[in-house]
């Protein structure tokens, strides 16, 4: 059954040249940052913060350099039935890092993940979600609510596709939500800095959890707030760190830009923490980002799941997803 559905990969380097194709419009925040007359400016802006922060925490306390840089790619999955027909839908995307080290010419990979994006948790999230709680009596979800994702997601890790070509499990690198407060709780790590727990699971944890992923919170060295780090195995020993340092420095500016107002606030987060958009000490970054249309967006794109994915495919999705495992965590 699991051969009914197949995956390939294509990638896009992100850097200064880079525009969205009109094919691949589904990592809209990068593509927002992509557009308009500051469209190079904008990019340039985002990695050069990149490349300061990932120095900065490589160095640890020694002065100075640039030792290192930070090549993203924008990898994009695309799913496709085994039904004779020929074409493919865009599923997700998530960005890999790879690390140039300019000292020694050695590149290294970094971890893939970090950034993610999704047509289908569009239409959980904008479509399902909204419908579900129309009559107004309550928030609630549906009982089988990012089941078909969290399956499609595992199938992904397990095919030949993401075999050939990582070499290790995904690290997704988000901001921390708005709904929970955080208490650091003692540990710290020497790369992702300070832990912090949450008081319950938010939705996106417990969304996150359907796709096999576990979540801890940490907040690096220089940091003004805790990144959320959902992943597989061992978040602590399983990556080097250099890759840790790639994830950090990589989503801490993408998250500066999308939600200043908690990842450039003017002060750290306390030993107790609830983030808030409403936030007022902070500092805006140079960079453009219209994070309105970005929520308008994943509207769109949750009804375009919909119409071509969702409906003219659900008998064949509903048999796959009854006969295929819900991924362990």
């Amino acid at each position: 059954m699991a051969n009914e559905i197949t995956f390939s990969i294509t990638t896009t380097r992100f850097d200064e040249d880079y525009a969205p194709s009109d094919s691949s419009r589904i990592t809209t925040n990068f593509a927002n940052l992509a557009r308009g007359e500051r469209r190079q400016q904008n990019l340039r802006n985002a990695l050069e913060m990149i490349d300061r922060r990932f120095n900065d925490l490589a160095r640890g306390d020694r002065p100075g350099g640039d030792r290192y840089s930070v090549e993203l790619d924008i990898v994009s999955v695309q799913l496709r039935f085994a039904d004779g027909e020929d074409r493919e839908f865009p599923v997700l995307e998530v960005l890999d890092i790879h690390i140039v080290d300019r000292l020694t010419g050695e590149r290294h990979h970094g971890i893939v993940g970090n950034n993610f994006s999704s047509y289908l948790r569009d239409y959980d999230f904008s479509v399902v979600l909204p419908a579900t709680n129309a009559a107004g009596a309550g928030f609630s979800t549906p009982d089988d609510f990012g089941v078909l994702h969290g399956k499609l997601f595992q199938h992904f890790l397990e095919s030949d596709a993401y075999q050939e070509r990582f070499p290790t499990l995904p690290v997704i690198c988000i901001s921390v939500s708005t709904s929970r407060t955080y208490r650091r709780n003692g540990n710290h790590h020497p790369v992702l800095g300070a832990e912090y727990v949450q008081d319950s699971f938010s939705l996106t944890d417990e969304y996150f959890g359907k796709m096999g992923l576990q979540v801890r919170y940490f907040m690096p060295r220089g940091s003004v707030a805790p990144l959320a780090f959902y992943f597989r195995g061992d978040l602590l020993s399983d990556y080097s760190d250099l890759q840790l340092i790639g994830t950090i420095s990589t989503m801490e500016t993408f998250q500066k830009i999308y939600r200043p107002e908690i990842y450039n606030a003017n002060a750290p987060a306390e030993s107790v923490y609830r983030p808030s958009l409403a936030h007022d000490d902070f500092q805006q970054t140079e960079i453009t980002y219209d994070r309105e249309e970005r929520s308008q967006l994943a509207v769109v794109q949750g009804r375009y799941a919909d119409e071509h994915f969702v409906t003219p495919h659900r008998r064949v999705l509903d048999q796959w997803a009854a006969a295929y495992p819900a991924p362990v965590r």
